[in-house]
């Protein structure tokens, strides 16, 4: 992360009996339990950035339900392996027939674009956990938000540590023509070219095996440094592609890439020292922080694997409409209207949104594959390479 517009009925399901209360109003009997929708990439090929929200999201759920509250929630998945065309089947489902209330996600942006404004019209609010596409917070949309700085912030400070700690000063940068791939790639290329670096452009196509034309265009540039604008899966044959070829030049991607999916597709040894910029703070093993190691434990305890890419979003986002639905809102426009009073210490960061949608938190971090593992270097002002 094609504007499609539908008028939609919405109403809120009252289980365990009594009527169906409209969406901005009231019914004639409280509900007992509401519904909330995750969507994203559950299952397709990039769904490594988008299970660990999925389980934070649904680990805020049950510790949510499990203080007996007046009402409680049920999550619900909707899987639409980053196609926009599925979200968009996906939004009118779970608008029309299981009638949520809110939305975690769309995960990615390309599909963003296209299912957010179904939600608009419905007036479901909607909170993504990772799509970073800057342009989202331009359509005047009232019921989205996202817990991550967009590429606008994530590009730049790539870019900027690319410059300065890695002191690259030709790069060549390459996206993989996604609404997501592009836009960070543009916002790296004109960081780059601000600070007078020298940048040669390129595209290609994620889906194809073979990277020869790209491969060949960086080799020709004899860069410092390259970035990847993309995902994991194309970053990973990009990397072992530009390395048996004998491009040695340090290897940059953002927060799509993060995933152990980058060092299975390149190759262990090829892909050592790649470095991914994320605008997440993953738990590590020596965080300091007793609410956040407590989620970790809490996480890895329910899942049997450490929390990821984007799982402290996820549980942020899925927290954020329950301490609304907590506090007595029940209705979509009640829940919309407590989010945007939202401002309380998540896991991931302090969560409060402009009216626009955007966090106010814009922190991005390094990370760097290290002997086949993925380790947090710093804050992209401050982290240094080894």
């Amino acid at each position: 992360m094609l504007a499609v517009g539908v008028a939609l009925t919405v109403g809120l399901a009252a289980c365990g009996g009594g009527s169906e209360p409209t969406p901005g109003g009231g019914g004639a009997s409280a509900p007992t339990t509401l519904k909330i929708g995750f969507m994203g990439d559950l299952s397709g090929e990039n769904s490594g950035i988008v299970i660990p929200p999925s389980n934070g999201a649904q680990l805020a759920v049950d510790e949510y339900n499990a203080t007996n509250p007046k009402v409680k929630v049920e999550m619900i998945k909707y899987d639409s392996r980053a196609d926009a065309t599925t979200a968009v089947s996906l939004a009118q489902k779970a608008i029309k027939d299981d009638k949520i209330v809110a939305l975690v996600g769309p995960a990615f942006s390309g599909e963003s674009k296209q299912a957010v404004p179904l939600l608009e019209e419905a007036k479901i609010p909607n909170i993504s956990a990772s799509a970073t596409n800057a342009d989202l917070a331009k359509n005047g949309w009232k019921f989205w938000h996202r817990v991550v700085p967009n590429d606008g912030v994530q590009g730049p400070a790539i870019a900027d540590f690319i410059s300065g700690a890695a002191a690259a000063k030709n790069v060549f940068v390459v996206d993989d023509k996604s609404e997501y791939g592009k836009g960070i790639g543009d916002a790296v290329r004109a960081q780059l070219k601000s600070k007078g670096v020298t940048v040669t452009d390129d595209a290609l196509d994620p889906a194809a095996t073979d990277y020869s034309s790209t491969v060949n265009k960086a080799a020709a540039a004899k860069p410092d440094a390259i970035f990847f604008g993309g995902y994991y899966a194309g970053a990973g044959k990009l990397i072992k592609q530009l390395r048996d070829k004998g491009v040695d030049a340090k290897f940059f991607s953002g927060d799509g890439s993060l995933d152990k999916g980058i060092i299975e597709g390149a190759g262990e040894k090829q892909a050592e020292g790649t470095l991914i910029g994320c605008p997440c703070r993953i738990p590590t093993p020596d965080e300091s922080d007793e609410k956040v190691k407590k989620f970790a434990a809490d996480y890895k305890a329910k899942f049997g694997a450490d929390p990821l890419i984007y799982a402290t979003e996820g549980y942020d986002a899925m927290t954020t409409f329950l301490k609304a639905i907590g506090a007595g809102a029940t209705t979509t426009e009640t829940i919309n209207d407590a989010i945007g009073k939202s401002d309380f210490q998540g896991i991931s960061k302090q969560i409060k949104f402009d009216p626009t949608g955007e966090p106010s938190a814009k922190s991005i971090y390094m990370y760097q594959v290290k002997g086949g593992q993925i380790g947090l270097l710093g804050d992209t002002t401050t982290a240094k390479l080894g």
